[in-house]
């Protein structure tokens, strides 16, 4: 039961953290395409603050992966990476049960 609560647990934290790559995937595209200008003081802070509490993950990821350019594919395997992590999680919480 206890393992069941913390499986419940971990998979709400991987959906905020999917929540926030997808938002500064967005914002990044907004910048990118100047959708919104980068002095748009708001969009901005939240664009920093997201990237302050994912970059201590995604860098390691991004010093692993080769090189490709202007392309970022750490937010992919972080999502493929949650994913996984979610779905082995689960599987034993209901495997103890």
């Amino acid at each position: 039961m206890l393992l069941l609560t913390i499986s419940q647990i971990l998979n709400v934290l991987i959906s905020v953290l999917l929540m926030l790559i997808i938002i500064q995937f967005i914002i990044g595209l907004l910048f990118a395409f100047n959708v919104i200008n980068h002095s748009n003081q708001f969009v901005a802070q939240v664009y920093q603050s997201i990237d302050t509490l994912l970059r201590p993950i995604l860098d390691p990821i991004r010093r692993i992966m080769p090189q490709t350019g202007a392309i970022d594919f750490s937010p992919l395997v972080l999502i493929i990476g949650l994913q996984i992590l979610g779905i082995v999680v689960d599987n034993l919480a209901y495997a103890s049960v």
